[in-house]
């Protein structure tokens, strides 16, 4: 049912329901009602009329309200999915002119490495491509699936922390959050040279924020390293998505002892 139904609904309504036994009263009961006996019976048929259809509107309105919110959802949700799918091909297609390069001039190593690259974009995009947002799978199910396969390619034994409820991020949000999650663990996979890395994700304080935190036993980076990578293209989009989701990012990394990847952002709250 529209909105325009409801409000011609609520216009109509009750000025029938009034009227309507009014007018029964006046040309039908009025020997068998006295005036006290009918305006008693219509406030009590009016307040009872009028609580089933308040409760029967609003929960037509709550209804149209969840639809719409989830049709914005999933429609975010595609989009953020074939920006991705753009950002893909580019990768790949770059990916594949320095194969080329590389064949030309008969290096097969770094060949061989552009290969491993595309095959890891590939497995990577899947996460995001493959899952329709109406599945009933949740987030977190479908991001510990997602590690365990990232572990088993690369044969990084990975920890797992991961407690949120669904209500906790949007769908839209959690495309963006898994794009840090993701290119956390490329860096991991390409320059860490680790052998464990740990993910926890979950709410924090009094359940107002969400914390997402990626440690690794790797190299680590010095400061300086840090503050040159600022400009480089991964952590750029990192600190791009913490951004639209209204998130802190942080790292914190020293040479030979790993790195910490931070990043906090409020939790979801649901329209009352």
């Amino acid at each position: 049912m529209s909105l325009r139904t409801l409000k011609w609904l609520t216009i109509l309504v009750p000025p029938l329901i009034i009227g309507g036994f009014e007018y029964i009263r006046h040309d039908f009961l009025l020997d068998q009602l006295s005036m006290e006996t009918g305006n008693l019976y219509i406030t009590i048929l009016t307040l009872f009329l009028s609580y089933l259809f308040a409760t029967w509107m609003f929960q037509s309105i709550k209804r149209i309200s969840e639809r719409l919110s989830a049709e914005q959802s999933k429609r975010a949700v595609y989009e953020e999915r074939e920006r991705l799918a753009q950002e893909l091909h580019d990768n790949i297609a770059q990916i594949l002119f320095f194969l080329n390069v590389q064949l030309s001039k008969g290096q097969l190593q770094e060949a061989r490495s552009a290969v491993s690259e595309i095959d890891h974009h590939l497995r990577q995009a899947i996460f995001n491509l493959r899952t329709m947002p109406e599945e009933g799978s949740t987030f977190a199910s479908r991001l510990t699936t997602w590690i365990e396969e990232w572990s088993g390619i690369t044969g990084i034994a990975v920890e797992q922390s991961i407690d949120l409820t669904q209500q906790s991020i949007s769908p839209s949000a959690e495309v963006k959050l898994f794009a840090i999650i993701r290119e956390a663990f490329t860096n991991i996979r390409k320059h860490s040279e680790a052998d464990h890395a740990a993910i926890e994700l979950g709410a924090i304080g009094h359940g107002e924020e969400w914390r997402l935190c990626i440690r690794d036993n790797g190299v680590g980076m010095d400061t300086d390293h840090i503050e040159a990578s600022s400009k480089r293209y991964g952590l750029t989009l990192m600190r791009k998505h913490a951004a639209e989701l209204g998130a802190q990012f942080t790292i914190q990394s020293t040479s030979q002892a790993g790195t910490i990847l931070t990043v906090s952002g409020p939790v979801k709250r649901s329209a009352s």
